[in-house]
């Protein structure tokens, strides 16, 4: 299938703020759909609660939407149910990592053969700019109006700390490499995640003296490094920068496989047809 095939025209327009790159992610989305060649009947979308998890109103694949925080709990049932099926997980910050973080750390551990798509956006937008745990340091948000003071989580080295086996991170302008790295993380067997910077130009920008959406692309693109570049810089240089780029692949046999030749080899299966 094309890549405008899996999205639902007569959605559209989306609801999203202008200068919001999630519209840029589902682009990249579409596209990485393409290239791995997957089909409607053989995909499903988890998604949770926030501006990004209506992602799963504007696209024709199966969807899921789940309660805030459980979208990862949800997307583990699915896949253990039908391993078959390709199952992605649209996640934000505060959907992903700040109310679900458990969610997050157990399926990066437990390498359940899912592919998660995180937008970070510093904030919750949907409920009006509240911060979040990936909310920069003395960033102004509606609950921090004289500024954060609380360190953000770098999701990719929480992921990989955790047990995740592929990783990889993009800004949502990128659409053709935010798309290639989905891709790949969807060949992968085991927990694949990318995360994708995005910005929120109606709160973050806004409440960071960003008013208009050029000013905090700008602004994202300057916290960003190559990872090539990022590999020749000290770690002084790197502080409140983020890497961006493939960061981590590591092989290894993923918890639904494992699971199964577990059984296989105790004999619970044949023991359970005999009952």
């Amino acid at each position: 299938m094309k890549h405008n095939e899996f999205i639902r025209e007569d959605r559209l327009p989306t609801f999203w703020c202008g200068g919001c790159g999630y519209g840029q992610v589902m682009n990249s989305i579409t596209r990485a759909f393409e290239k791995a060649g997957v089909t409607l009947n053989d995909t499903v979308l988890v998604s949770g609660i926030g501006c990004w998890g209506h992602v799963d109103s504007f696209l024709k694949v199966n969807a899921f939407h789940g309660t805030h925080g459980r979208a990862l709990a949800f997307a583990t049932g699915i896949k253990l149910a039908n391993p078959e099926l390709n199952v992605v997980v649209a996640l934000g910050d505060g959907d992903g990592v700040t109310i679900g973080g458990n969610h997050f750390i157990h399926a990066c551990r437990r390498n359940i053969d899912l592919t998660a798509i995180l937008c970070n956006n510093y904030n919750y937008g949907m409920t009006g700019g509240q911060y979040s745990s990936t909310t920069p340091e003395h960033s102004i948000t509606s609950t921090s109006p004289y500024g954060h003071i609380e360190p953000g989580f770098d999701i990719c080295k929480l992921a990989e700390v955790s047990g995740a086996r592929y990783i990889a991170r993009s800004i949502s302008e990128n659409v053709t490499q935010t798309a290639e790295y989905i891709a790949e993380a969807m060949s992968k067997k085991g927990f694949s995640f990318v995360e994708v910077l995005t910005p929120c130009t109606t709160h973050y920008g806004r409440n960071n003296a960003m008013k208009h959406p050029p000013e905090l692309y700008r602004w994202l693109k300057s916290t960003v490094v190559p990872a090539a570049a990022a590999a020749k810089m000290t770690e002084d240089q790197l502080r409140n920068k983020f890497i961006i780029g493939k960061l981590y692949d590591r092989p290894g046999q993923d918890y639904g496989t494992r699971y199964r030749d577990e059984i296989q080899a105790k004999g619970i299966e044949d023991l359970a047809k005999k009952e």
